[in-house]
């Protein structure tokens, strides 16, 4: 008789719960912080009912001004990880999206230059930014930290330099990519038909994930949560993806799910792909947990960072982009302060300080903590300073609790629901062998 199916016939044991948060064979490591925002939205959801007379935190019109309004600071994210991954930090994240912003709208409104060539002529500034900083990190071994506090300085002076400290104006086309929606059709319906096509499509891959990685567990005749535990988690998950797909569906005329974030949602899927499922992503987490151990393995590790750092700023540029296209200009004060909302909620999802832990679904997740926590407390009237204050309590107490638990002797809370790339349990006893690890990887 198959693993599997002794675990689905061994009956109920409270131990299987932890499968579906996170431990064990969960294929969603972050359920846990899930659990947590989701407390948060309805605290705020209760608390604007009591106080404003009716629930806005979860409203059409407040979710869709979620993702328009942080949907740029969500992309910082992705690329922020993968930097924080590999022990670094980058600084500089909201003046190369300033300057970014200022170029393509300069080049828009003066050179006359189509939006999808300024587009890609934004991506490009990125890459060249990236390689910038690049260099100087992985092969001339100055620390990010100083790299990226100087191209920090050195941007935010060559935005207002080249603006000359005025607000340019983009094309109209442009505004899709930061203030547009899917598009609707013309049926008798009383719902955006792509928002609602896009929620099915989310519901029939988790269904698929779960359904292959029960079979992949099968095959390699390891232990599997209950049929049970994947059910319930298959339709929890489903039904919040089609209840934020109905919310978004349905909210006021010319409005439906943002295009913001559907850019937003292909970078994750690309991005988690890439960092769970290939080499190169492997390789970041060993550099960023042993670099000398990866080093000795084989890891190219100037390579690795050369690359993580090019691929921040292109993200950088991106979300300077879409944030211009929402404001329809570009101004001297755009990207201020975003790089300490990447940075915190790249830690709230559960990455570590030292490097090596960290994944691009608990930093969204991480994000969308601070985008709530940000949103439902100015529905409720709260003043920038009182946010502030709040904000950088929850980011000291998410860390807090993390390094003292592990000072304690105790599991780590967020490196218990982030652990996603341990493929099997070690001895207690066992060390971080990169050349065991990565053999197979080749």
């Amino acid at each position: 008789m198959s693993t599997d199916l002794s675990s689905e016939k061994r009956g109920f044991h409270f131990g299987d719960i932890k499968k579906m948060f996170g431990g064990g064979q969960s294929t969603l490591r972050q359920f846990g912080i899930l659990g947590s925002l989701i407390v948060i939205l309805l605290v705020f959801q209760i608390l604007t009912f009591v106080i404003k007379g009716q629930g806005l935190t979860l409203s059409s019109g407040n979710l869709i001004n979620v993702v328009n309004q942080y949907s740029y600071i969500l992309i910082l994210a992705i690329g922020m990880v993968m930097v924080i991954i590999m022990g670094h930090i980058d600084l500089s994240v909201g003046s190369v999206a300033a300057f970014t912003g200022i170029i393509v709208a300069k080049a828009m409104s003066e050179g006359n230059l189509p939006w999808p060539l300024a587009l890609l002529l934004g991506l490009g500034v990125g890459v060249l930014v990236g390689a910038w900083q690049g260099f100087w990190v992985a092969y001339v071994g100055v620390p990010a930290f100083i790299v990226t506090l100087a191209g920090m300085l050195f941007f935010r002076g060559a935005n207002q330099f080249i603006g000359q400290s005025t607000t340019v104006p983009v094309d109209p086309g442009f505004k899709v990519i930061g203030a547009g929606y899917l598009p609707e059709i013309a049926l008798p319906l009383p719902f955006n038909i792509p928002t609602m096509i896009l929620a099915l499509l989310g519901v029939a891959w988790i269904v698929f994930w779960e359904i292959r990685t029960r079979r992949v567990q099968r095959k390699m005749g390891s232990d599997s949560a209950p049929v049970w535990v994947s059910a319930v988690k298959v339709v929890v998950l489903s039904a919040v993806i089609l209840i934020a797909g109905w919310l978004f569906a349905t909210g006021r005329p010319g409005t439906s799910f943002p295009i913001s974030g559907v850019i937003l949602l292909v970078l994750v899927i690309l991005y988690s792909f890439v960092t769970n499922n290939t080499v190169f992503g492997r390789h970041i987490y060993a550099v960023g947990g042993n670099r000398q151990a990866a080093r000795l393995s084989g890891v190219k590790d100037r390579w690795v960072d050369f690359f993580v750092m090019m691929n921040m700023s292109v993200l950088a540029s991106l979300a300077g982009m879409i944030y211009v296209a929402r404001a329809t200009a570009s101004g001297p004060q755009d990207g201020n302060g975003w790089e300490l909302d990447a940075i915190a909620s790249v830690f709230i999802g559960g990455a570590a300080v030292s490097g090596g832990i960290g994944t691009v679904i608990g930093s969204i997740i991480g994000g969308l903590v601070m985008a709530f926590l940000n949103n439902g407390l100015a529905l409720l009237g709260a003043g920038a300073d009182v946010v502030s204050m709040i904000k950088g309590l929850v980011l000291l107490f998410a860390v807090a609790v993390d390094v003292w638990n592990k000072q304690q002797g105790r599991p780590s809370i967020t490196g218990f629901i982030l652990r996603r790339f341990i493929r099997k349990e070690q001895p207690a006893s066992d060390t971080f062998d990169a050349t065991k690890t990565y053999a197979n990887t080749k």
